[in-house]
Order: structure tokens, then sequence, then C-alpha cells
């Protein structure tokens, strides 16, 4: 299924020529990491955020507003297709919880710094190794913790 919701957003975030990084679990397996997917998350530019909610609107399944949960604090829209939530997140003041200094970090978002490999049938830009590793340390949540570590035996 989640072969069926990422070709989904891909192909309407490539006809729509917008741009877009694949973060999360997702850019994780990508770089070896094994843990089920709860989820495909990803980054476009603020300028396409509307866009992209417009374009998938039969699809929403939480609004797209701002958020500040898990670590997060962002504008982001929930979709899910074939019963798997795809998050698209605006990249502009996206932030998240830095768990060492208890503070809020702005989370910078490089539309250039990617890496495309095959993943799920599909060429898809990740969000670099090291930039995934820098944010997911950041958070230092469980799931994150298991990420870096299955990134860093496969590097």
């Amino acid at each position: 299924m989640h072969q069926l919701a990422a070709q989904w957003i891909v192909t309407l975030l490539r006809e729509r020529n917008i741009p877009f990084v694949i973060c999360g679990g997702l850019a994780a397996q990508g770089y070896g990491a094994k843990r089920e997917l709860n989820d495909i998350d990803l980054f476009v530019p603020g300028e396409h955020f509307s866009s992209v909610v417009q374009a998938g609107q039969a699809y929403i399944s939480k609004a797209a507003t701002h958020y500040c949960e898990e670590g997060w604090d962002l504008t982001y829209v929930q979709f899910k297709y074939e019963g798997v939530k795809v998050e698209v997140g605006n990249a502009e003041y996206a932030q998240i919880y830095n768990a060492a200094n208890h503070a809020w970090v702005l989370l910078p978002i490089d539309f250039s710094r990617i890496h495309t490999i095959k993943l799920l049938g599909l060429e898809l830009p990740l969000m670099l190794r090291e930039d995934l590793i820098e944010y997911k340390s950041i958070l230092s949540r469980p799931v994150d913790i298991e990420d870096i570590q299955a990134m860093r035996e496969q590097a």
C-alpha cells in the first residue's frame, strides 16, 4: 500500500512541477533502516503548499494548518491514500524540538541537498543522509534513534 500512496503523491507533485524532498522513515529506509513505515513524510516549498493541498483535497484526513506536536512545529496536511498516511509539510519556518536543549530550532529544508534513489518502485529525492541523521539526532525520539543506528550501520 505504501507503494500506491507514494506513487499517488509523487505523480501529483511531478505533474505540477512542485519540488519535494522525502524525509522521515521512508528516507531512512533509503539509507538502510528496516523498520516498518508508519507514513510517508515529505516537504514542499512554502509557495507550493496550498497547491498541494488543493490538488489532494479529496484525500485530506487532517486539515492543512499549523500544528505543534510530537517534536514538530510546522504547517502540514495529512492525506490518506489507500489507507496510508501521507504527510506533506510546508518547509517554510518548520521547527523541531531539540530534546537535549529543550528548545525549538529551525529545520532548514534545502531542496538542492538531495540524494535520488529508487524506492517503492519510484525515483525519489531523499533528504541527504547527514541532514536526516542531524534532524533525527535533534529530535531523539526512540524511532529516530532506531533509524540513526540502522543508517550508520549501512553507511
